[in-house]
């Protein structure tokens, strides 16, 4: 019976390929076709239409890489076809089916209007139905000829990810540009077969509706006149319909199918590229949405939006038309989709505030869930973060992609680091570009683990990465599918919907605790790290400028906080967190961009500051401290000179206010400030690391610092992936060309550290220890031209730490440091942000950064008996795909090693490293904006309310993983407070009393307070 299965099968796709599918267009007539290729980048629609244009014919190349040509495109229907189904067909060329990926174009009418995309899977443009015939069809058509990166798979390195190395020779060749009918009697046919032969497939054998549509097929086939599929077409379709109309099961997994075009912000694409994706894409799901009224599309990324707001008038309004009869959904609620792990908390707080606040103003929708399917792991504070910014459920995908443990549930409750839940969907369909295949509805059923608890799941469903979404095709499959039996039920609907009859049926579910790790794509928290370290600074920058402009704005009249500026510079940081952009997996031109909008932010950032702080009038040189907590550091003023001084947290004091420290002693390759007694071997490592104040105990188990340089070539994505086997081949750069005393004062000592290696890069380290301070700085100058190599940091230390703890948003994340199971072996590689703290009772070590985020953690038994904990940071990668020069040319960032640490000392040294000390002439306020007393309560923001309404507004959290009690006291008068959710809404009001605000919160609790000041 099998192989009868396998002849009918084979027989129903011959006919299908060969002489259905060629006959869906019964008849046309071709375009008369004008072209005119855009120089350089793309131009408005005005300039196209008054461009000159010369005639094109079929079979002509046309299309450099990441060019735009433009094509008029002239006909008339035949009077002959007047009551048929009439439509444009044109195909530029296409290259396989992926829409995204390739050639596309948007096409016009006449007056500028955009009316509909084409794409390899979309290639019609409605003309009439039904026709009246000799109706004129005038069309202008931009058509980008993106290059397909991947043509060759994930294998090739490719010159075609940057314009400025893609070349210009034409990529594409027309084929066709036709006006044509379609035959629905064809085109119904088409997808009937499709759909029972696909279910047909899926079935078990034993099953007897398995046989019962062999046999239907078989006689559809038996009926097909094979020179006429026109003629015969409806009685194939009379065949098929009973088998077709067989209801489903009672108890048949019911399906949500929501519309969705994943569109990448960036990543085989530069931006530019994107603002296009979204006006072709969102035009093909207004016009689809005309043909189906029970088509729903969700939407996400507000950035997006945006773009066709400011560029598409015309798609934008179609969008608010199609949000007011309910089939656009805005979902997700943040700027971007972001990356999941390496966003700051402040950053990731603003992804949802400048989410949902768009959504809201724009259509008056407040969206309830973060819809997030192709991001690379998840981090623990989520479900509080979303929880606060009024988010009732959350949706992801990628965790299918496991390398190697299954995850256990598909609907649940996540819980994040400090107890708050949220209820989670995890499609079984294993796919956010679903299209009702029977392969993926098979999939969905036999996948989805909460059988017996509950009764549905979620599939998105279109094309995507790229764009392109849904298609009338996958609407017309989920039709067929609604209620057919040997299939899950398909409903049509809002994903707030699916996600109310979810939790309505399965209270219950399953809980998750603690981080969503993505066991593939770890080379993410490395790649690209110029682009990082871009993200890194601009977060602490912007706190910067927002803690001095509020500063400013409260102390120094005339002074306008710059609401406007703050806001789009903030926007540009969060579009450049998209989960292609920040984890370097994107082509050359992305990353080229994104430093250079990064050295912009930097710019106009440092203005804003400098105006701020200005603005408090001038007086004698003082020290300015953005950090949550009192700094005693060592500076260097204006005129070189080194000063010791003490700084309140978020606010000012007069430069060299600080008191006398033991001095720094430098003896040869010795560093010594008193507190520890840093040794630097001859070949540049650190020998020894003493701290002084638990008595002289050695620090290192073994070489300090060991820069190791791994052989790094993954399976399969060079730029997303590093694969456990990189550990097993290395070499360690212990050739030092020189170690130099650099520095030899008494408030600051430095070591210099040069070495030479591969294929002419070059290693500056700097070691320096100043008074006052146990910390170790490594200032770090790389010149980096190795290809596929893995560059690691290591501090091998005298630890029995059971656990690491990694700082991630608004607090820290602990995991094991041994691999009694397969789920901590696959955590080889992990995120952290600024610091990773190993303990053991009674003593701690931290390593402490200001770029990078990837890192690892391992437990080594000694011959002595003893253990060893080694921190290893990841400094800089060379992936070659997508972007061939990946990470080549200069690096410069810090790293630092702080013996005797506390988590809270992680957490302080964590700031002061991201938040340098500023030395202006200012006069500067008396106190603080804000102050607080309370060991864990830490500030992560001071800002003027987004209202303009002159409300200070402070965000804070507990940050050592324990219950905290404190007072908050502003330096302003004070006149209420209020405790806000993450878009500034009251939530409570707080007693206050005088200038002081009593702050209460549980382990890693984030607290947003609004307040009021009195005029």
């Amino acid at each position: 019976m099998h192989d009868e299965r396998r002849r009918i099968e084979e027989r129903v796709q011959r006919v299908h390929d060969q002489r259905i599918k060629p006959a869906i267009h019964s008849a046309s007539v071709p375009f008369e076709v004008e072209a005119w290729q855009a120089p350089g980048e793309p131009v408005s629609f005005e300039e196209a239409a008054a461009a000159p244009y010369k005639p094109f014919a079929m079979d002509t190349p046309w299309g450099p890489p990441w060019g735009t040509t433009w094509f008029r495109m002239r006909g008339r229907v035949p009077a002959e076809w007047a009551g048929k189904r009439v439509e444009a067909v044109i195909d530029l060329g296409f290259i396989g089916d992926w829409p995204g990926n390739q050639a596309e174009a948007l096409v016009h009418l006449t007056d500028g209007k955009p009316l509909k995309a084409v794409n390899p899977l979309n290639q019609y443009v409605p003309i009439a139905n039904p026709a009246v015939g000799g109706e004129s069809v005038d069309y202008l058509v931009e058509a980008a000829s993106n290059p397909d990166i991947l043509a060759e798979g994930f294998s090739k390195i490719t010159p075609m990810g940057d314009i400025l190395t893609a070349g210009d020779k034409p990529i594409y060749t027309f084929q066709r540009a036709d006006i044509a009918v379609l035959d629905e009697n064809v085109w119904h046919l088409d997808l009937d077969l499709q759909v029972l032969r696909e279910l047909m497939v899926h079935l078990e054998a034993h099953d007897p509706r398995r046989h019962e549509i062999m046999h239907a097929l078989d006689r559809a086939m038996d009926t097909v006149d094979l020179d006429d599929i026109s003629g015969s077409a409806a009685a194939v379709r009379e065949v098929l319909a009973p088998v077709l109309a067989k209801p489903a099961h009672a108890s048949a997994h019911t399906v949500s199918g929501v519309g969705h075009a994943h569109i990448d912000s960036a990543w085989l694409w530069p931006i530019r590229e994107t603002k296009r994706k979204t006006s072709r894409t969102f035009s093909n799901v207004t016009s689809l949405a005309d043909e189906y009224d029970d088509f729903i599309f969700a939407c996400s990324q507000a950035q997006q939006y945006e773009w066709v707001r400011d560029n598409y008038p015309h798609v934008w309004a179609r969008i608010q038309e199609s949000v007011k009869k309910g089939q656009w959904a805005p979902v997700g609620g943040m700027w971007v989709e972001a990356d999941g792990n390496l966003p700051g908390g402040e950053a990731m707080a603003r992804q949802l505030i400048h989410g949902k606040r768009f959504f809201i103003e724009h259509f008056g929708v407040e969206t309830k869930g973060v819809w997030l399917p192709d991001s690379f792991g998840y981090t623990a504070a989520y479900p509080q973060l979303a929880k606060l910014a009024g988010n009732e459920w959350f949706l992801t995908q990628k965790i299918s992609w496991n390398q190697t443990n299954k995850f256990p549930h598909h609907t649940f409750w996540w819980e994040g680091i400090d107890g708050t839940r949220i209820y989670t969907h995890f499609p079984p369909v294993d796919t956010y570009n679903a299209r009702f295949s029977g392969e993926e509805m098979d999939r969905a059923v036999r996948q989805y683990s909460e059988k017996g608890g509950g009764t549905r799941s979620l599939a998105p469903f279109g094309w995507g990465d790229g764009g392109g979404g849904p298609t009338r095709e996958i609407m017309e499959r989920a039709r067929r599918l609604a209620d057919l039996e040997g299939s899950p039920k398909v409903v049509v609907e809002h994903p707030d919907d699916f996600f109310k009859a979810a939790r309505e049926e399965y209270p219950d579910a399953p809980v998750w605790v603690g981080e969503l790790y993505l066991e593939l794509h770890r080379a993410t928290y490395t790649s690209q790290a110029r682009t990082k370290q871009g993200n890194r600074r601009s977060e602490h920058i912007l706190r910067e400028a927002e803690l001095w402009a509020t500063t400013a704005a409260l102390h120094a009249p005339g002074y306008s906080y710059p609401y406007e500026k703050l806001d789009r510079l903030w926007k540009t940081v969060l579009l450049h967190q998209f989960h292609d952009i920040l984890p370097g997996s994107s082509i050359a031109w992305v990353h080229r961009e994104a430093e250079a909008e990064y050295a912009r932010v930097a710019k106009e950032v440092e203005e804003l500051t400098a105006e701020a702080i200005t603005a408090l009038g001038g007086g004698e040189a003082r020290v300015f401290n953005t950090s949550p907590l009192e700094r005693s550091e060592v500076v260097r003023a204006a005129d070189g000179s080194l000063t010791h001084t003490v700084v309140p947290a978020n606010g000012s004091a007069p430069l060299g206010a600080g008191e006398g420290t033991d001095p720094v002693m430098v003896t040869g390759r010795v560093l010594d400030n008193g507190l520890v007694r840093v040794e630097v071997a001859e070949d540049g490592t650190l020998a020894s690391v003493r701290d002084l104040r638990a008595g002289g105990r050695e620090v290192l188990a073994d070489k300090g610092n060991l820069l190791r340089l791994h052989t790094d070539l993954p399976n399969y994505w060079d730029a997303w992936d590093v694969d456990k086997h990189y550990k097993n081949r290395y070499s360690d750069l212990l050739d030092a060309d020189s170690v130099t005393v650099v520095e030899e004062d008494p408030l600051r000592g430095a070591i210099r550290v040069e070495r030479s290696f591969g294929k002419g890069s070059k290693i500056t380290q700097t070691i320096t220890l100043r008074a006052g301070s146990p910390r170790i700085d490594f200032e770090t100058d790389i010149d980096w031209h190795e290809a596929e190599k893995f560059l690691k940091a290591g501090f091998p230390v005298d630890i029995r730490a059971p656990h690491s703890s990694a700082e991630i948003q608004f607090g820290h994340i602990q995991r094991p440091t041994h691999t009694n199971t397969s789920w901590e072996a696959a955590r080889f590689e992990v995120s952290g942000h600024r610091w990773v703290h190993i303990a053991e009772p009674g003593y701690g070590v931290a390593v402490i950064n200001d770029s990078t985020y990837g890192h690892d953690v391992s437990r080594t038994v000694r011959e002595d008996g003893g253990t060893t904990t080694t921190v290893r940071l990841s400094l800089v990668r060379a992936p070659r795909i997508p972007d061939p020069e990946a990470d080549q040319g200069r690096h410069r960032f810090t790293y630092a090693l702080l013996p005797g640490a506390s988590v809270e000392d992680a957490v302080a040294e964590g700031y002061a490293l991201n938040l340098p000390l500023r030395i202006a002439e200012a006069a500067g306020p008396s106190e603080p904006v804000v102050s607080v007393d309370g060991a864990g309560v830490t500030v992560e923001a001071v800002k003027l309310a987004d209202d303009a309404s002159g409300d200070v507004v402070v965000r804070l959290y507990e940050s050592r993983g324990g219950r905290a009690e404190g007072v908050l006291r502003t330096g302003f008068p004070l006149a209420g407070a209020e405790v806000t959710d993450l878009l500034e809404r009251p939530l409570e009001t707080v007693a206050t009393e005088g200038n002081a605000v009593p702050v209460s919160l549980r382990p890693f609790e984030v607290k947003t307070l609004r307040l009021s000041v009195q005029k």
